[in-house]
């Protein structure tokens, strides 16, 4: 696991120069040689230092890996501090909503492609569960508290596993991205609104405020 002091401030212009140099050479490691393939010596090649400089600021490959997971993560989180959300849209269309959550998120990945490559193998590999169950996901606290105005608006959501909920939603958005960047399907708006559609088929049905499905009752 990271030290606890590498992001102590949540920012990623905290890390100095060399280490941000090694994360980002790493990302692009995997991206080229596969998770289990990239090597320290690879890091090292790309990032035009030694590997005696790596592991001055890294134990080795898995601790490297995990910062590296960390920090696109936070860039990912980073993202929903920035947007003007507006609870009303919910009432009037709360699919509209969905989607001004959404989109960004799909773009920031399909911008990405090193990012969105390393984090989809990453995710995917046999170490990730068990570093996944004590990580710190506290960056996400913008996002979190979006959701909780979703849930308390449209209480029908908690009927619906959450952990399923989250897992559909993050796994599919990251695979549809992963094509895009590989070239598979095309980076445009066309492709945006089919990806929503599919994520978001049986949604619709959850997004319904709690007087209005009283008052349907009725």
């Amino acid at each position: 696991m990271m030290p606890a002091s590498a992001y102590d401030e949540g920012d990623m212009t905290t890390l100095d120069d060399t280490k941000t140099r090694i994360i980002h050479a790493t990302i692009k490691a995997v991206r080229q040689y596969g998770l289990e393939g990239v090597r320290i010596q690879n890091v090292s090649k790309l990032a035009g230092i030694s590997s005696g400089a790596i592991y001055r600021h890294f134990e080795g490959k898995e601790q490297l890996l995990t910062e590296c997971f960390t920090y696109v993560d936070r860039q990912a989180a980073a993202i929903f501090e920035d947007l003007q959300f507006n609870p009303l849209v919910m009432l009037t269309d709360p699919m509209g909503a969905v989607k001004t959550l959404w989109l960004p998120y799909f773009r920031f990945w399909t911008s990405r492609p090193d990012e969105t490559v390393f984090y989809y193998r990453f995710r995917d590999s046999a170490a990730f569960p068990s570093y996944d169950r004590s990580r710190d996901v506290t960056y996400f606290g913008t996002f979190i508290g979006m959701v909780r105005i979703f849930k308390k608006v449209f209480p029908s959501l908690d009927r619906i596993n959450q952990d399923m909920l989250w897992l559909h939603v993050l796994t599919s958005t990251l695979l549809y991205a992963k094509y895009v960047v590989e070239g598979i399907l095309p980076n445009n708006e066309e492709t945006e609104e089919t990806v929503f559609r599919l994520l978001t088929t049986g949604l619709s049905g959850y997004l319904k405020p709690e007087r209005l499905s009283r008052l349907s009752r009725k």
